[in-house]
């Protein structure tokens, strides 16, 4: 790793996401830890920690770090978690929870992604992800139920099957809403039908797969 990268690391944890309000120093020492340039794609290697969203094909997106960094903070991992994460994408976020959680299942509906993850995931010594290909929408389910469930593309609301997934005490963390202002919710499973939601900030992030609301007609 050459002395320029390190100090874009540390310049995009430091001016990017420490000046966002993020002060966990769990979550800025994982973001230290894992090199995110690793889960870039090629093309976009040397622009790894802007702060934009990097392109990573089928019209899905990397985070900006500082979103990256404010959802490891929300959800306040501890290391008996189990997590499911919804959106595999580069698997950068899948790496940096695992090393806060115990477990992350991580699922994707491109096989491509899923593939590209576990190398990168291997290849970074982390092996307390479990990857699956599937359809989350609709037809994806789990075995159990996780401590944490997170949605990496936007949803207009957060469907209540997701929410199923929860145990109870469990948190979900989901980017709900219509393009361009958009709410990061992290909302807490409280007992049996009963949720406590948090609104954390706003953003934009292309839907999930299957997930875009219809457009309605205008004149």
């Amino acid at each position: 790793m050459t002395l320029n990268i390190e100090q874009a690391r540390h310049n995009m944890i430091d001016n990017q996401v420490r000046a966002w309000d993020v002060v966990n120093m769990d979550v800025l020492d994982t973001l230290a830890r894992v090199h995110r340039e690793n889960f870039v794609p090629a093309a976009y290697r040397n622009m790894a920690f802007t702060d934009i969203q990097l392109p990573l094909g089928h019209g899905e997106v990397m985070m900006k770090p500082v979103v990256e960094g404010r959802l490891l903070q929300a959800l306040d991992l501890g290391a008996d978690d189990s997590v499911l994460e919804i959106g595999t994408g580069s698997g950068y976020l899948a790496a940096c929870m695992a090393l806060m959680a115990g477990h992350v299942t991580s699922i994707d509906l491109h096989p491509d992604f899923t593939d590209a993850a576990r190398t990168r995931l291997s290849e970074a010594g982390i092996d307390n992800v479990g990857l699956e290909t599937g359809e989350a929408v609709h037809t994806y389910q789990p075995a159990g139920q996780f401590d944490v469930v997170v949605v990496s593309g936007a949803v207009p609301e957060l469907p209540e099957r997701f929410l199923g997934w929860l145990k109870p005490g469990g948190r979900a963390f989901a980017i709900v809403g219509h393009s361009p202002v958009m709410r990061a919710l992290l909302v807490h499973r409280e007992g049996d039908g009963q949720y406590r939601q948090e609104s954390l900030f706003e953003t934009d992030l292309p839907y999930l797969v299957h997930a875009a609301p219809t457009p309605g007609f205008t004149l």
